[in-house]
C-alpha cells in the first residue's frame, strides 16, 4: 500500500513536534497549551527564566531549586502541570509528588496534568505514556510504565508513594550514561521530582502554628518520600513571611552560593533593568505605575502584600525596628548633598563571599541630619570590594572612614588605608573592634537612625541600595537581646555610622544623647 505525500508530510511533522517537545520544556508547554486550550501560552521573560532553571533540574545539574514569583504569573502551568507532563514524556516511569497549600489545589493541578497527558495530541506524540485506569484518581495515578503522580496538601499525609527513581533501580551502566549525558549538556533519563507549589495560603502566613507545621513536615515527613538523594526538589511560591518554607529552607540548609544545597531564582514584580530604570516583570499583569501605586499605598496592608507577594521581600507584620514608614527620604535631584555637606564619613563592615554582605555606607552631614548618599552592599568578596571601597572613599571625598577589623580584617583596612594615602587623600582611615553584642548596638542606635538618617527616595532604582533598604526595613526587634534575624549587615553598618557621628558631633544631638 503506497503512502501519499500528504501522509509523509504528516509523519515528518509529528516526528519534528515530538523531538522539539522532548528537547524543550518551553516549547512543550506552548505546544500542548495551544492544543488543549486553543489559545497561545504567551511566553514572557520570566517564563524563559523559569524554564531555564527547570531545564537544569531535568538535565541533573540542579537537585534543589527555589523559585519565588508573584501570584497569577503562570508558574503553576509551567512548573507543575507541564513540567510533570514533560517529565513523563522523557520517561514514562518517572514518579512525581506534588504538594500545595490544600488538597483541593493539589488535586486541581494533578487533574490539569492528566488533561495534558490524556489529550489526543500528547497521546499521538507520546504513545508510551498511558495512565492505568485502575488508578485514575486526582490524588494518585500511575502510568502503565510504573511512573505516576501523587498529589496532596503540604500539611497532609504522603503515604505509599515516593518521588524519583530508587537508586537500586539504576545499574552502574545507566548511572555512567546519565553522568555522560549531563556532561555534554543533554537530558538524562529523568526519574521524577518532588514539586511544592505555594505550600501555604496567604491568610495562614502569619499564623505561626500553621506555617511552622508545614516547615517541620519538611524534615519529619516530606524529605523521607524521596526515593533517592538525587531526586530533585522544586519549591515555587509567592513569598509570604520571612520564615515561610523558602525562608526556612534558606535558613536551615542554605543557598548553593553560600555553600548550601539550594539554587534560587527570585522574580520580583517591580525590578530595575540594565539601564537603571524601573521595569515590570510582566506588564500585561501589572504595569510599573500599577506596582508603584501598591508600593506607595496609604494602606499598610497593601504595602506589606506588595513587598511580600509581589517583590518577594517578605517583611514581618509586627516588631519591625526600622519600618519603612518611620524612615526619612530625600530627593537627590532637589537636595544636592555634595554642595551642602559639612562633613562626610563612611563606615565599612567587610565580608567575604558567603552569607554576609560587605556594607560601605557614606553619610553626608548637613545640619543635624545625616544624608545616606551611597551604599555598597553585596557578597562579591574582597577581590571585588576592596578596590571598590577605595574608589568609594575617593568618589565621595570622605573626611574619614572607619573599618570594622574584627575576625582578621586588619589587612583589609591596611590595604585601603595605604591606597588612600598613596592617592594623596586627606581621608582618615581608622579601625574599630566591636566587643558589644551586635543586636544591642543596633537597638541603641535605632531611634537615632529613624530620627536623623535621611535615605535616597530613588533607592529602588539602585540595586545595592535597594537590597540594603530591604534588609534594614525587615529587621525585627527582640527586647530579650537575642538576635533572631537572618541578616543584620545593613542595620549593623547603620549603627556604626550613627555611633561615629553621635560621638564626634555630640553637640548637634545633645538632647538625644542625654535622653
Amino acid at each position: 500500500m503506497s503512502v501519499t505525500k500528504e501522509e509523509i508530510r504528516a509523519i515528518k511533522k509529528q516526528k519534528l513536534a515530538t523531538v522539539k517537545c522532548l528537547r524543550s520544556l518551553e516549547f512543550s508547554t506552548r505546544y500542548f497549551y495551544k492544543n488543549l486550550h486553543n489559545r497561545k501560552f504567551v511566553v514572557r521573560k520570566h517564563h524563559k527564566q523559569i524554564a531555564r532553571a527547570l531545564e537544569r533540574v531535568l538535565s541533573g545539574k540542579c537537585r534543589r531549586l527555589l523559585i519565588s514569583i508573584p501570584p497569577r504569573y503562570g508558574k503553576t502551568e509551567l512548573a507543575v502541570k507541564n513540567f510533570i507532563a514533560h517529565g513523563l514524556s522523557l520517561n514514562p516511569a518517572a514518579k512525581f509528588i506534588h504538594l500545595s497549600a490544600s488538597d483541593a489545589l493539589a488535586f486541581d493541578n494533578s487533574e490539569g496534568t492528566k488533561d495534558i497527558v490524556q489529550s489526543p495530541e500528547y497521546r499521538r506524540l507520546f504513545p508510551d505514556v498511558r495512565i492505568k485506569k485502575s488508578t485514575d484518581s486526582k490524588k494518585k495515578w500511575y502510568t502503565t510504565a510504573g511512573g505516576g503522580v501523587y498529589a496532596t496538601g503540604a500539611a497532609g499525609q504522603v503515604t505509599g508513594f515516593g518521588a524519583g527513581t530508587r537508586t537500586d533501580e539504576t545499574d552502574e551502566i545507566e548511572e555512567w550514561l546519565d553522568e555522560l549525558l549531563i556532561t555534554i549538556g543533554q537530558k538524562r533519563k529523568f526519574g521524577g521530582a518532588l514539586i511544592i507549589d505555594d505550600a501555604i495560603k496567604p491568610d495562614d502566613a502569619d499564623a505561626d502554628i500553621k506555617r511552622m507545621r508545614v516547615n517541620r513536615r519538611w524534615n519529619s515527613t516530606i524529605k523521607s518520600r524521596l526515593n533517592s538523594r538525587d531526586t530533585p526538589v522544586i519549591v515555587i511560591m509567592q513569598r509570604l513571611h520571612p520564615m515561610d518554607l523558602i525562608g526556612y529552607l534558606k535558613a536551615t540548609e542554605g543557598l548553593a552560593s553560600e555553600g548550601g544545597e539550594w539554587e534560587e531564582l527570585v522574580l520580583p514584580a517591580l525590578g530595575v533593568n540594565d539601564a537603571g530604570e524601573l521595569e515590570a516583570l510582566d506588564p500585561s499583569m501589572h504595569t510599573v505605575e500599577d506596582l508603584k501605586k501598591m508600593r506607595d499605598n496609604a494602606d499598610e496592608e497593601v504595602r506589606i502584600a506588595f513587598q511580600r507577594q509581589y517583590q518577594q521581600n517578605p517583611k514581618p507584620r509586627e516588631g519591625l525596628l526600622f519600618p519603612d514608614s518611620d524612615l526619612k527620604y530625600y530627593n537627590p535631584k532637589e537636595i544636592l548633598v555634595e554642595k551642602l555637606s559639612e562633613y562626610r564619613h563612611t563606615h565599612i563592615d567587610p565580608a567575604d563571599k558567603g552569607g554576609d554582605s560587605l556594607c560601605a555606607i557614606v553619610g553626608y552631614l548637613i545640619g543635624n541630619k545625616i544624608y545616606v548618599a551611597d551604599i555598597i552592599f553585596n557578597t562579591k568578596g574582597t577581590d571585588v570590594n576592596e578596590p571598590r571601597c577605595v574608589e568609594f572613599l575617593k568618589q565621595h571625598a570622605c573626611n574619614s572612614a572607619v573599618i570594622e577589623s574584627n575576625s582578621g580584617w586588619r589587612l583589609f583596612r591596611t590595604n585601603i588605608k595605604r591606597a588612600i594615602e598613596e592617592d594623596g587623600s586627606d581621608c582618615e582611615v581608622d579601625a574599630v573592634n566591636n566587643t558589644t553584642n551586635k543586636h544591642t548596638r543596633i537597638l541603641e542606635a535605632a531611634a537615632f537612625i529613624r530620627n536623623h538618617f535621611v535615605f535616597r527616595e530613588d533607592c529602588l532604582e539602585l540595586p545595592e541600595y535597594r537590597r540594603f533598604i530591604e534588609e534594614l526595613t525587615s529587621y525585627r526587634q527582640d527586647q530579650s537581646g537575642t538576635n533572631k534575624n537572618a541578616h543584620d549587615d545593613a542595620p549593623d553598618s547603620s549603627a556604626g555610622l550613627a555611633k561615629y557621628f553621635r560621638t564626634n558631633f555630640a553637640h548637634l544631638w545633645q538632647v538625644v544623647v542625654n535622653s
